[in-house]
């Protein structure tokens, strides 16, 4: 095997500890392993770009138009002679330089959506995990539920990991309607499962906050 297989075999292999907090924000004496493929990389900004594009893209509705002067209401005759009136040239009062004519190069109603590679979106998102990483911005945290949906619970733990009222994506490792019901009230604060993590969500975070149950279906999935 040549030694550029061996490195990265090896870079593969390597982890990164985290120390496993309770809700109550007390350390539980025990490590979660954050793999260095994911949480450690050389971040691609490019990608991250593109990535952070195509989302913002996939928000927009598209649906503005203007009306041109072909779909104005309105008499065709020519208004004035073509040359020599010391104005700009106008075939007919639909034209868009008198007030009530039509839109030149107006808005028409389209798709802002592009197309990425599934390879450089997961890039994307171990690059954003890398720069959480290396902020400092990330913590692990071990499973918990609540017996019913109430918010104070929820900020109750925010307060508890030191959160309350900053940006704070935390992510589950399967969907729990207990929790998300109890977050949903919070401006800042927003509960996804780990298949619904995307590179925008993370960066747009102050913090990320990985229950113990998600981080093995992260790095299988961006492993990849």
């Amino acid at each position: 095997m040549c030694s550029w297989s061996q490195k990265r075999l090896r870079n593969h292999s390597e982890v990164m500890k985290v120390a496993v907090v309770d809700i109550n924000g007390k350390e539980t004496g025990r490590k979660a392993d954050l793999s260095d493929a994911v949480f450690a990389i050389e971040p691609n900004n490019h990608a991250v770009y593109l990535d952070v594009k195509q989302y913002l893209a996939n928000q927009r509705q598209g649906t503005h138009k203007a009306k041109e002067r072909a779909e104005i209401t309105g008499s065709t005759r020519k208004i004035k002679k073509q040359k020599g009136t010391g104005t700009a040239r106008a075939g007919s009062i639909k034209s868009g330089v008198f007030r009530g004519g039509g839109r030149m190069f107006g808005p028409r109603p389209r798709n802002y959506s592009f197309k990425l590679n599934k390879g450089l979106k997961r890039l994307a998102r171990r690059s954003a995990l890398t720069m959480k990483a290396n902020d400092k911005a990330i913590t692990v945290v071990e499973n918990f539920d609540f017996e019913a949906p109430r918010t104070k619970d929820f900020v109750n733990v925010l307060k508890a990991l030191g959160l309350e009222n900053k940006k704070s994506l935390i992510v589950l490792g399967e969907s729990n309607n207990n929790v998300y019901l109890s977050s949903r009230n919070l401006k800042t604060t927003e509960v996804i499962t780990s298949s619904e993590l995307s590179t925008y969500k993370i960066l747009n975070a102050n913090n990320v906050v990985f229950l113990e149950g998600s981080l093995e279906g992260i790095e299988s999935n961006l492993s990849k």
